[in-house]
């Protein structure tokens, strides 16, 4: 029976075995769920209330227990940390080097690298750190501070910190996770405080990232932070000179050496054409770009943008956890979060400051009653400590009412402790005074309370005013234009071509060269039966037998026009047509004949500004015309689409058609507009008009510090807003008019001049070269008026008078000092109105007058 009694206690077990059994794959899910989850709400995602991972968190609260005001090793940080954070020290050490890199919450000493140039930390038994007062300021309050035991139970760890500022929106943070990430990108102080006020106040805020390393960036596209926004970045290239570039602000998220690594690389693969890079950079980025000969400057710019690492794009994407569950949000939601949690600790805060001033009033009012009142005498003749608590107790109870809670044990055993010292020196006034300075401290807190939007946003100004100085923003916010790459990239190919095998490419090195090209080029070629195509260059590519024509493709040139006479072979006529191709299906061949079989080519030309020529048709000695030899000029015909049939140019047959006269532009000048914002020129009407253009027309171009320049209408140029006073078109004939301040002998010049060089590119001063000289005013009116405030000697009234320009001073030449402005303290200047406008401006008034066109500015100039 024993042994029956065992098998079946045996079998029992077996069964339960069995149950007990998980299958592989069931394994394999709750482990990776696990884990997933572990990384996300333990290692890369921040918590939503203090915007730190874990190991930030608890960097932070070893480095409060070890704080004392000075110093301390990072190696000895990391080891304290490690009581809280069960992963290596390595981890540890690189997220605190991390954080000392954005200098906000840690002062540092000692060699902590740098995130411009990428060069690590030293060893953390090396560099020191402490706290920043910022930090003990804004981070930690225990009263305020949810806890929980460390991962060993052995110590007590805060949750999250209690951070009274948009901390995760100021150090920004990227992490991985299993399945998703984050990339919060770091915000300006002073714009997170400001924000929060408005915020508060009920205005609506646009946050825009500001990033440590400066240089400029477009956030058209950031979307408030959340997935599917984005950001160009763009280092800071200025032109040092006409054959050297030098970049002074890197995009975040690079380092000098990557950024030098990356323009190598575009000039090995031919995209641009220098000739070094050399790295200065210390307490400012400096990399000077030296170009390669006749490289434009302005061109290597767009470059550099367009090939190497000068632009980067960002994708931010801000997850943050909350409630234990990651969430996406936009930075206006995670400020409106981190302000309500600011406001919430205010409040927290501010309570307990009211408990603890009651209490304090409380004691302070039983001290002075048990003194007062000589209670402590009554207990003398008490034989029991039971007897001490009920006369004392029975003492106070005629005040009881007076108190705002009832007297407890522990209050009444509080006073029994009072020493027979302190009764003896009781002073009655000094205690009065002190109640009373808790009674107006209480008054404050509860005033506070009572106004908790108001205490708020006077605490933010407080952190502006304490904190602020030095935080402006790096970055500067700009619009960018998009850079064609085609346009910029440098030629580093040459195109060549087999006409009557119908081969083109940069590999036909023995065959007729036709130009440069780059490597990115589209070519278009013309074939003598009517066809073109366009392709991209290679190194050797079949396009068609009996090419007329081969050149770079520019899509959407409506500059360049073709001209064309061809027979076709459906009706026998010689036809001619001008026309314009602006965007094609690259490979795929378009017939710009009528399509009959046997169709020729008899003339072509291609024309980069719209020419029309003037061309001799020589008929056949058999054909039964009356005159078998004509002109024929194509800037009769209308310019029309490539599949436009064209004009008939005759109906008898065609010799030979010969070029009798090169043609003019039929397209007229070229409007060319300057968009301020971005500092750029272009034809598609955005900003301010400079005029028409055509053949060598000119741009010039006055900056604030007394120089003029002269340049060419290419879109390629570019210009700096920030230090444009005045850019037109340049009329060689117009007056300049300008005031500008002498450094030198402290006073105000006037004088007027024509613009005698011609040189393009090259900046002429025209104003004193003493330090602090500047321009004042600068007008090419004809007739301009100025209004000064003066201040006459011995006397403090500001007397206003207007001037005419053109009577202060005759035109001089440029390089004339001018007159001084006037003999007294000049306060002020201001350009006014001009009563004459040109001619041609008036003639443009009147004609717009007559549609109702003119705004009163136009209006009251043209009367």
């Amino acid at each position: 029976m024993k042994m029956d009694g065992q098998e079946n206690e045996q079998e029992h077990r077996d069964e339960e075995k069995i149950h007990d059994v998980v299958p592989v794959s069931g394994m394999y899910q709750n482990w990776f769920l696990d884990y997933a989850s572990y990384v996300i709400l333990e290692r890369a995602v921040p918590a939503v209330e203090d915007g730190f991972k874990p190991v930030q968190r608890r960097i932070m609260h070893a480095m409060k227990e070890m704080d004392d005001g000075r110093f301390n090793k990072v190696a000895n940080i990391i080891g304290q940390t490690m009581q809280y954070h069960p992963h290596g020290d390595a981890s540890i050490g690189d997220a605190m080097v991390n954080m000392g890199q954005k200098d906000l919450l840690i002062d540092t000493q000692g060699n902590w690298g740098d995130v411009r140039t990428g060069d690590g930390a030293a060893a953390p038994r090396y560099i020191e750190a402490r706290l920043s007062k910022f930090a003990l300021d804004v981070l930690f309050n225990p009263q305020t501070t949810n806890w929980q035991l460390s991962y060993d139970g052995r110590k007590k760890e805060p949750v999250t910190l209690p951070v009274k500022f948009p901390l995760l929106l100021a150090q920004g943070v990227e992490g991985i996770a299993v399945g998703l990430s984050t990339k919060i990108l770091p915000h300006n102080f002073i714009e997170l405080l400001q924000a929060s006020i408005d915020l508060l106040k009920g205005k609506k805020v646009q946050l825009l990232p500001d990033f440590p390393t400066g240089g400029t960036a477009d956030f058209s596209d950031y979307n408030e932070g959340l997935r599917g926004g984005r950001i160009r970045v763009r280092a800071r290239i200025e032109e040092l000179d006409k054959k050297t570039l030098v970049i002074k602000d890197i995009p975040f998220g690079t380092t000098t050496t990557s950024l030098i690594d990356s323009i190598l690389k575009a000039n090995d693969k031919g995209k641009i054409k220098i000739k070094k890079v050399i790295d200065n950079t210390a307490k400012d980025v400096e990399i000077l770009v030296y170009l390669a000969p006749n490289q434009s400057p302005n061109v290597t710019i767009d470059a550099l943008y367009a090939f190497s690492d000068c632009e980067m794009s960002i994708a931010p994407n801000a997850c943050v956890i909350i409630a234990d569950k990651p969430h996406f949000l936009s930075v206006n939601e995670i400020l409106r979060i981190c302000n309500e949690q600011t406001v919430d600790l205010l409040n927290r805060e501010l309570q307990i400051k009211q408990a603890e001033l009651m209490e304090k009033l409380l004691f302070s009012s039983l001290e002075k009653i048990f003194i007062e009142n000589r209670i402590y005498r009554d207990i003398e003749e008490a034989e029991t400590f039971e007897a001490v608590i009920q006369i004392i107790d029975k003492g106070l109870g005629p005040f009881k009412p007076q108190l705002y809670r009832e007297i407890t044990r522990d209050d009444i055993l509080r006073l029994t402790e009072i020493r027979i010292k302190r009764i003896s020196k009781y002073d009655s006034y000094k205690a009065d005074e002190l109640m009373r300075k808790l009674q107006e401290e209480l008054k404050e807190t509860e005033h506070h309370l009572a106004n908790l939007v108001d205490y708020a946003i006077s605490y933010y100004k407080e952190l502006i005013k304490k904190y602020g100085k030095g935080r402006e923003r790096k970055t500067e916010i700009r619009s960018f234009e998009t850079i064609q790459a085609a346009v910029v990239a440098a030629n580093n190919q040459k195109l060549y071509i087999n006409r009557e095998d119908g081969f083109i490419g940069y590999g036909l090195k023995k065959d007729e060269f036709v130009c440069d090209c780059s490597d990115i080029d589209d070519i278009i070629v013309f074939r003598k039966d009517g066809r073109c195509l366009v392709t991209r260059i290679q190194e050797k590519v079949f396009v068609g037998k009996d090419i007329i024509h081969a050149a770079v493709f520019k899509k959407g040139d409506e500059r360049m026009v073709y001209n064309m006479a061809y027979l076709d072979a459906g009706s026998g006529r010689s036809m001619v047509k001008r026309f314009q191709v602006l965007a094609v299906t690259r490979d795929r061949e378009y017939d710009l004949t009528k399509g009959a079989k046997g169709s020729k080519v008899l003339h072509f030309s291609a024309n980069p500004n719209g020419e029309a020529e003037i061309v001799t048709i020589y008929l056949t000695s058999g054909s039964k015309a009356k005159n078998k030899v004509f002109d024929y000029d194509f800037a009769e015909l209308e310019i029309k689409g490539r599949n436009a049939a064209g004009n008939i140019l005759t109906r008898y047959p065609v010799r030979k058609i010969q070029l009798k006269r090169e043609g003019v532009s039929t397209l007229g000048g070229l409007d060319i507009y300057y968009d301020e914002s971005i500092g750029r020129l272009n034809t598609e009407e955005r900003g301010k008009k400079l005029g028409t253009f055509q053949n060598d027309d000119r741009i010039i171009t006055i900056y604030k510090n007394g120089e003029y320049e002269l340049t060419t209408y290419e879109l390629t140029n570019r210009y700096e807003p920030d230090k444009i006073m005045l850019i037109e078109k340049f009329d060689p004939e117009r007056v300049i008019s300008a005031i500008y301040y002498d450094g030198g002998t402290k006073s105000f010049f006037v004088k007027r001049f024509n613009i005698e060089t011609s040189t393009i590119g090259k900046a002429f001063n025209f104003i004193s070269e003493a330090k602090g000289s500047y321009l004042a005013l600068v007008s090419t009116d004809k007739q301009p008026q100025v209004e000064l405030q003066i201040e006459k000697s011995g006397s403090k009234e500001v007397e206003t008078t207007m001037y005419d320009m053109d009577m202060l001073i005759d035109v001089k030449g440029w390089r004339a000092i001018g007159n001084k402005l006037s003999p007294h303290k000049v306060k002020k200047i201001r350009l006014l109105a001009s009563k004459v406008a040109d001619d041609v401006e008036m003639k443009n008034a009147a004609s717009k007058a007559s549609e109702e066109e003119l705004d009163e500015e136009d209006q009251l100039n043209l009367f």
